[in-house]
């Protein structure tokens, strides 16, 4: 799947829509990752899931285009609705903002069940099944 440059892929949508951007690595896609995006869902906010390009390796073992498979196959109705947009972009070292523009940076705190989700544990479970 094409890789979009962020200016391009929201060109007709970005005046009518804002969107809460969510960037990972989502390896893989997991319920503590879905309970963060529903939290803003819930709220009516419309989401948008940055996959981070990062190279495959034991952490990693999904391409970024697979993430991005596994990701609008599990969102494919809210994005026929246009409240989830999925997007790959390079693999970055740092998020940085200079003095307020017109948006929030906010954390969410998750209850210890889902804090305790591990795709670690989870890439683990797969190997031992042979799925990975």
């Amino acid at each position: 799947m094409e890789k979009f440059h962020v200016q391009s892929a929201f060109q007709s949508s970005t005046s009518e829509k804002q969107y809460s951007m969510f960037i990972g690595r989502w390896q893989p896609l997991h319920e503590g990752h879905q309970y963060i995006f529903q939290q803003r869902l819930n709220k009516g906010k419309n989401i948008l899931i940055c996959i981070r390009d990062v190279e495959p390796d034991e952490k990693n073992p999904y391409k970024a285009e697979e993430v991005e498979s596994m990701i609008t196959e599990h969102y494919k109705e809210e994005i026929k609705l246009g409240r989830v947009k999925v997007l790959i972009i390079p693999d970055i070292e740092s998020v940085n903002f200079g003095r307020g523009v017109g948006y929030d940076i906010i954390e969410h705190v998750v209850p210890d069940d889902i804090k305790n989700i591990s795709a670690t544990k989870i890439r683990e479970n797969l190997k031992e099944k042979g799925e990975l």
